[in-house]
């Protein structure tokens, strides 16, 4: 049975006066937080690119900079497919080592500083590029700032005893026929997220998880949050970049 999450992407509707309206906000704001974003690339820097709605306004900016020798990671397929449409040069991670920035969507952000990632799956990706980074920078539109973190959860699991790892998590299902970039299975948790710390330990250390959708505070340098009046800027808290 699908997820809730899959069932609200495969199940159009008609979008009435206001919610084209409020859709139009969204997008603008999007493109904002990425043109802002793209203005923080210089020639020769290598670059991780996230995967998601949000990124593909990241992509088109990057490339309208023209900035020289930029070598970039991608997160997923989707990805790198779009980038090398753009021109721009991707490579292998361990080729390139450490980055010196990556920029990444988010699907919600707390007042801590705490993420929820992974709509798209690819989070597993996401977070290895992050830390791979000495700058990890993430854009978001003004709707994907919350109170607190809610469910669900992104999870990627292995094959393997999928259903036993979904029966130990509780309150977790399985994506409709969706996998991760290496071929694993996609899930989403729904139970209460409560302390996200207590919560990210909880998933990683049960079997079967290959990796969860929350990003903790000391992996963020910044956050840049496209409002109606701006672009705004909030510290992350990952020291040294």
């Amino acid at each position: 049975m699908a997820s809730p999450r899959a069932t609200a992407r495969l199940k159009p509707s008609p979008l009435s006066g206001v919610e084209l309206q409020t859709e139009s906000v969204v997008e603008q704001q999007k493109l904002a937080a990425a043109e802002a974003a793209a203005r923080l690339m210089q020639d020769g820097m290598k670059v991780g690119l996230g995967t998601g709605t949000t990124v593909a306004f990241l992509l088109p900016a990057i490339a309208a900079r023209g900035c020289q020798g930029l070598r970039c990671v991608a997160t997923s397929p989707a990805t790198e497919r779009a980038a090398r449409d753009l021109g721009l040069t991707v490579e292998d991670l361990d080729e390139l080592g450490e980055l010196d920035i990556a920029i990444d969507g988010a699907d919600q952000v707390d007042p801590r500083g705490w993420l929820v990632k992974g709509g798209g799956g690819a989070h597993t990706r996401e977070k290895i590029v992050a830390g791979a980074a000495r700058r990890f920078v993430v854009i978001v539109s003004a709707e994907k700032v919350v109170n607190a973190l809610g469910p669900p959860v992104p999870l990627e699991v292995m094959r393997f005893g999928a259903r036993s790892t979904l029966q130990a998590l509780g309150s977790a299902s399985l994506r409709d026929g969706e996998e991760s970039p290496d071929g694993n299975l996609l899930a989403d948790y729904f139970g209460p997220v409560g302390d996200p710390r207590e919560l990210s330990a909880r998933l990683s250390t049960t079997p079967g998880v290959v990796e969860h959708g929350l990003f903790a505070p000391e992996l963020v340098s910044e956050v840049l949050i496209a409002t109606e009046s701006g672009v705004e800027r909030r510290a992350g808290a990952r020291r040294g970049t």
